[in-house]
């Protein structure tokens, strides 16, 4: 038996990385397939796992919007799974490349695993297509791996409970005691800013909040790895032209965890980084109206400051000026996982091809 894991984006890869290995160590034959949708970002998570796709279909062209990708996707997909002929597909997160595997394989009739599935933030358009991609795939899935307890409770209160369902914690944690990143302090403060709902004005207006604020924090240095998308890049660069606000190029996977685990915190729109933070003790403000990952604010460890550049300078400098609150902020380092969610992932494919017993769910 046979089992595709497709991917297409970097999230994807560093998320489903430790799960292929995990697969791999039960000697369950593992397809790993590309999509390209952000094909040199992708390349560069796999790299420090050591791991390369066994199929690419290189599907990134530049200004592509999610049905674009969807269309190609699908169409690719459909003659890949006749010839591979997985008995499980497995998916992960909410992106369009995830949508459209779990669609493609859904139609020739193959069964769809989803890590992390249930999460919610209960607006169908925020985040746009994410929320939608995700309820999608919950509802094709015949296996769902959600990461949390609260997860499931999605799960279940949209009467997917039947299927097969296990909690595994999420497989970032895994990723991050592979690379190990030392943690410090400096005095810099990691700002990744992409996400959809941002580009144009929002966008513009947050940009203006991070230059204020490093005219009003002489010691700090504000380091943005700016997201390769046009929308995302041309505004940051001819808006942030503050030396104390460094925009640098996408970092490979181990320098932003390595970045990450010596920043004060994090100014955010992305859910992974929300994760990989609270993971390692960092504060979050959280640039978005809502977080699908609401462990995070109840266990205090981030901020909704939404869109509004106003909350976000008062936030951000309340951080700065007082280390008291960074400490308590940063305490909530088991929220997501305790390093084995994908030997409970690769555990639950094989319970599902029948070669072995289910795994015992993960618990904080």
């Amino acid at each position: 038996m046979k089992v595709l894991v497709v991917m297409g984006t970097r999230p994807e890869a560093i998320k489903l990385a430790p799960v292929v290995a995990a697969l791999r160590r039960r000697r369950i034959r593992t397809v790993v397939c590309a999509t390209g949708q952000h094909r040199e970002l992708l390349a560069s998570a796999l790299r420090p796992f050591g791991l390369r796709p066994d199929v690419d279909l290189r599907l990134m062209r530049p200004g592509q919007t999610p049905d674009q990708v969807a269309r190609r996707a699908m169409a690719a997909l459909a003659p890949l799974l006749r010839r591979v002929k997985p008995a499980l597909v497995v998916v992960q997160g909410d992106t369009t490349t995830a949508a459209a595997a779990a669609v493609a394989a859904r139609e020739a009739g193959i069964p769809v695993a989803h890590v992390e599935a249930g999460l919610r933030t209960f607006d169908r358009d925020d985040p746009f297509p994410e929320e939608r991609n995700r309820v999608l795939i919950d509802s094709i899935a015949s296996v769902l791996f959600p990461p949390t307890p609260a997860a499931r409770a999605n799960l279940r209160r949209e009467r997917l409970g039947g299927r097969s369902i296990h909690v595994t914690g999420n497989t970032v944690v895994d990723a991050l005691r592979a690379l190990r990143p030392r943690r410090g302090r400096t005095n810099e403060v990691l700002v990744t800013l992409h996400r959809r709902e941002l580009h144009g004005r929002p966008l513009a207006r947050l940009c203006g909040a991070l230059t204020r604020l490093a005219e009003r924090h002489p010691a700090a240095v504000f380091v943005y790895p700016v997201h390769p998308n046009p929308a995302v890049d041309r505004v940051a660069r001819r808006l942030l032209r503050h030396a104390r606000v460094r925009l640098v190029r996408p970092l490979p996977y181990p320098e932003l965890l390595a970045l990450l685990a010596r920043c004060l915190f994090v100014i955010t729109d992305s859910g992974g980084i929300q994760e990989e933070a609270a993971t390692l003790g960092k504060p979050l403000l959280i640039a978005r109206r809502r977080t699908e990952r609401p462990e995070i604010l109840a266990a205090g460890a981030g901020l909704l400051v939404g869109l509004d550049p106003r909350r976000l300078e008062r936030e951000a400098s309340r951080l700065l000026g007082d280390a008291a609150l960074r400490r308590r902020m940063g305490r909530g380092r088991r929220l997501f996982g305790d390093g084995r969610a994908a030997a409970r992932v690769a555990a639950g494919v094989a319970h599902w091809l029948g070669r072995g017993p289910a795994p015992k769910d993960w618990r904080p």
